[in-house]
């Protein structure tokens, strides 16, 4: 029998957390097996003799396919429901990733040579990626009421953060010990194990709550055209997606570049850059859920569009703010806190707008959340390339300086966002 089929009604909340808990580590091992090509960088760098902009395009081309190919992963996850793409999502994105190793060798670059070796493979694990976070709103939607749907996102956006925190000291000593490419081969295991334990364990809906029309069990998996131009057309979720671009481009500058800008930049050494690095990500780590629950308490006390608003407005001016003064410290110790702070201020707005797509797409979650999403890692895109380009022309600091300037653009869009007004003409649409 199913590990969580015809459960009794009491252990619903255990099934519940228990979703959430292989949505989060599918969240930690994406994060990780992404962010792990920047902790390779140094090597592959010196290996392959690139540059930095050489470098930066490698990076961005995960997030070009990622981010085209999400619109399409949302579209997947409400057509075929979000377990059997996850699982299909894990087990491309090991395949991926090991494949990562082989772009280094004679049998690649000597076909296509080095950088497009790299790109074509990056390029590829962008696409099978790109339906994680969509199908994760999706989840969300299906197994989670309304007042415990930020604190469950924040709980799987936090997995970033662990993968974050995780790669620069655990790949940074697999890379010392075994060479950049056996540590590639040792992630992708790791990624179709847990792809493995998501399709013995998930189901897309609670035991008895499962709609019984529709492909595999899904109600309403495909809509009509005019429902796709509803949610272009959607004002909250173009507004959303637009913050979240500006959101990403800052968080991306962390992902792909911080490593480098501390050991390289900053002159820490490796094996300084990877525990300060992972401290940035522990910052991730653990705002992110902490403001999910606040989020969902304010919601409780103000309301959906007011209180979802209050922590992405306070905390992402705060984090332009402290990315703006660790830029202008010289003290080691305090750079890092504060950019600790300033990369976990930010990560808290991560779960307000997440509820808020959700909130947005009604009854098309998983394609609103692809929208939303593709959107945002459009900013990521930019980020590895234009920081470097910058940071050529004006030095580093001016590169980090434009990222403040994004931060405050994802803040600007919360006060024209009205989720209130959304709900109420939703209601009389359905009579």
């Amino acid at each position: 029998m199913h590990a969580i089929a015809a459960q009794p009604a009491v252990g619903l909340r255990n099934t519940r957390a228990g979703i959430v808990a292989l949505m989060f580590s599918y969240s930690v091992m994406s994060y990780f097996d992404r962010t792990i090509m920047s902790i390779a960088g140094p090597s592959i760098i010196k290996e392959f003799r690139l540059s930095e902009t050489e470098m930066g395009v490698v990076y961005s081309a995960f997030i070009l396919s990622y981010a085209l190919l999400m619109i399409p992963g949302g579209h997947l996850a409400d057509r075929f429901g979000p377990r059997l793409v996850l699982s299909v999502m894990g087990l491309g994105a090991a395949a991926f990733t090991a494949l990562t190793a082989l772009a280094g060798s004679s049998v690649f670059h000597g076909w296509l040579g080095v950088i497009p070796s790299f790109v074509l493979i990056r390029l590829a694990m962008g696409v099978v990626t790109s339906p994680l976070y969509p199908a994760c709103g999706r989840m969300n939607a299906n197994w989670l009421p309304l007042t415990q749907r930020a604190r469950a996102q924040g709980i799987v956006v936090a997995g970033a953060g662990v993968g974050g925190a995780l790669s620069p000291i655990l790949f940074s000593r697999l890379i010392a010990a075994y060479g950049w490419r056996t540590a590639f081969y040792a992630a992708a295991l790791a990624t179709a194990a847990l792809a493995a334990v998501w399709h013995w364990y998930a189901r897309d809906y609670p035991p008895k709550a499962e709609p019984k029309t529709g492909l595999s069990g899904l109600a309403g998996h495909s809509g009509p055209p005019g429902e796709w131009r509803q949610l272009f057309a959607n004002r909250n979720l173009v507004l959303l997606t637009a913050g979240y671009f500006a959101l990403d481009y800052f968080e991306y500058i962390f992902f792909y570049w911080l490593y480098y800008y501390l050991g390289e930049i900053r002159k820490l050494g490796a094996a300084q850059s990877a525990v300060y690095t992972t401290v940035l990500f522990v910052a991730w780590m653990v705002m992110s859920p902490l403001r999910g629950w606040v989020s969902d308490r304010l919601v409780r006390r103000y309301g959906r569009s007011r209180g979802l608003r209050i922590v992405p407005m306070i905390g992402l001016v705060t984090s332009a703010a402290l990315l703006f003064l660790a830029v202008n410290t010289e003290s080691i110790q305090i750079m890092v806190g504060l950019l600790s702070l300033s990369l976990g201020f930010a990560s808290a707005a991560e779960a307000p707008f997440w509820t808020a797509a959700i909130e947005a797409g009604g009854n098309r979650v998983g394609a609103a959340c692809g929208i939303f999403n593709s959107g945002g890692n459009v900013g990521g895109f930019l980020a590895p390339i234009v920081t470097p380009w910058i940071a050529s022309r004006a030095g580093w600091s001016w590169g980090l300086y434009f990222g403040c300037g994004m931060v405050l653009v994802a803040t600007a869009v919360w006060p024209f966002v009205d989720l209130g007004r959304q709900a109420e003409g939703q209601t009389r649409a359905g009579g």
